[in-house]
């Protein structure tokens, strides 16, 4: 009797995606250049299996233009507009503003009669949805390139010519989200572990492709041994001035400014640093940002390391610097962590992890700091509390490097 109730429920738990009909739907992306817009259509196959769509518009000088076929647009408020779609095949439509000054004249999104480069974050704000049951929403994604516009690049796996399959599992509606390039655009591929890796940015930006798979190929193994996951793809971007001389990352791909260096002077590399949080995708809470940026900046030294980027002497200049620029600091718990807080934040992890090792050496399964990454990267939100109960959980008891007014 029992052995046929659980065969039951295997048997519903394999049938119940059956009962989920598939709805097409297809976002259209048209780069307007001279006029710094993009003009986004999104168009359900059926109308009618989707109740709502409700828009968190944020900034309402950044989209304008909206229309739908025979279905109903009702904007109640400058950050909030609600699509209520039309039976059969129904088609919202607007127009979106590109360029994104973050500061100084620095940019964040970009678009140029030759290229464009942004997060479709932007094309498709966050959406809360309301559908019928047993619903599934298929989703692509479509780019009409301007003339002379090549190609485009998204971190989603490509269907057909500048065409995307968006598939998110943790969502219910699938927003392209991730950074974009479009345009006359020059791209490195290579195939590292189970991920497709592409490089793209404008051609005559600088980016050095080359030299960004290159570093990527030697940490990409050490990486894996840390962070257990095997995207589908990884797309990086770059671009040179006035994009801003920093790193972005998203879920699937991440920005670099062209002219950062891979690794820099002081032993640390910022391409690595933006790996990581691809990879870990820890978010801390509770003032606790010490430990996204902390951990980000840890790894983007011992990564290295461990590939033999790094000898010992280097790494304890390394070590020698981080001290210096951490002195002034006199606690790590903040919402965002600034350079010194990383720095000191990357000292007190390098001590946490001798401490570990240390303590469960001989025994039947030695552990480190990565075990307490793993343990983090089943956290929806990391707080200080959190960090200190998983550590000590790995370590097997109290942490005197944990016993620190820093944490406080």
């Amino acid at each position: 009797m029992i052995r046929r109730l659980l065969l039951s429920a295997v048997l519903l738990g394999l049938s119940t995606p059956l009962w989920a009909k598939n709805v097409d739907l297809d976002y259209r992306v048209r780069f307007l250049p001279d006029t710094e817009q993009a003009e986004v259509s999104l168009t359900l196959e059926e109308g009618d299996a989707v109740i709502s769509l409700a828009f968190n518009l944020g900034d309402d000088e950044m989209y304008s233009d909206f229309k739908t076929d025979d279905g109903e647009w009702t904007q109640n408020s400058s950050e909030l507009g609600t699509w209520t779609p039309a039976k059969g095949k129904s088609t919202l439509s607007y127009r979106v503003l590109i360029n994104h000054e973050r500061s100084d004249g620095r940019f964040d999104a970009r678009i140029t009669e030759d290229w464009a480069l942004l997060r479709g974050d932007d094309l498709v704000p966050p959406v809360k949805l309301r559908q019928k049951d047993k619903v599934k929403l298929v989703s692509r994604l479509k780019f009409d390139l301007p003339k002379g516009w090549k190609s485009v690049e998204t971190g989603w796996p490509r269907v057909a010519k500048n065409t995307f399959r968006i598939d998110n599992p943790q969502r219910k509606f699938d927003r392209p989200t991730g950074w974009i390039v479009a345009g006359k655009i020059g791209t490195r591929r290579a195939k590292l572990g189970e991920t497709d890796v592409a490089v793209a940015a404008p051609v005559g930006e600088g980016m050095r492709r080359m030299d960004v798979m290159t570093l990527l190929t030697f940490v990409w193994p050490h990486a894996q041994e840390v962070f257990p996951r095997d995207p589908d793809k990884l797309l990086i971007v770059g671009a040179g001035n006035p994009m801003w001389r920093g790193g972005l990352s998203a879920a699937n791909s991440y920005y670099m400014h062209s002219d950062r260096p891979l690794v820099s002077e002081n032993g640390t590399s910022s391409l690595v640093h933006e790996l990581v949080h691809v990879f870990s995708r820890i978010r801390a809470r509770d003032r606790s940002d010490w430990i996204t940026e902390g951990l980000a900046e840890y790894y983007a030294i011992e990564l290295m390391r461990r590939a033999g980027g790094l000898s010992e002497e280097r790494y304890q200049k390394i070590r020698e610097q981080l001290i210096g620029w951490s002195k002034p600091v006199k606690s790590l718990r903040t919402n965002n962590s600034s350079g010194p807080v990383t720095a000191r934040a990357v000292l007190l992890l390098q001590e946490l992890d001798r401490e570990i090792r240390q303590a469960t050496k001989g025994t039947t399964q030695p552990r480190s700091l990565d075990d307490v990454t793993r343990g983090l990267m089943r956290l929806d939100k990391a707080s200080t509390k959190d960090f200190i109960e998983i550590s000590e959980n790995v370590m097997g008891s109290a942490s005197e490097v944990l016993d620190n007014k820093l944490l406080r």
